[in-house]
């Protein structure tokens, strides 16, 4: 099981990966609140993606966010390390995103 730190520190490679990308292929048309909930940590942080970018990444939860993912430490790590596939990762449960088809068709080209 990764740590908290752990998580963190993937979702904020993350967020350095889309920034790098948004300026490579422009602009994305996506600006709404992000919450990653990791169930086997009981925790949760919440941020913006604001034009392909993540921001104001922070602990904590933000219930009202447009768009939750959920998943465990470890899928987390892997997914943001390129060792899960995202969409395959949903069709077996192991992670779960919610969120409106027109943004979860914007959140698959950032990813």
């Amino acid at each position: 099981m990764a740590s908290v730190d752990e998580c963190r520190q993937a979702l904020q490679d993350l967020a350095a990966r889309l920034d790098r990308h948004a300026e490579v292929q422009g602009r994305i048309d996506l600006d709404r609140t992000l919450a990653c909930r990791i169930t086997d940590l009981d925790t949760a942080f919440h941020g913006r993606i604001e034009g392909g970018r993540l921001v104001d990444l922070t602990d904590g939860d933000d219930p009202k966010a447009k768009i939750a993912l959920s998943t465990t430490s470890d899928d987390l790590v892997a997914l943001v390390h390129g060792q899960l596939d995202v969409m395959k990762a949903v069709g077996a449960r192991r992670v779960s995103i919610k969120a409106n088809p027109f943004d979860l068709m914007k959140l698959r080209k950032l990813l």
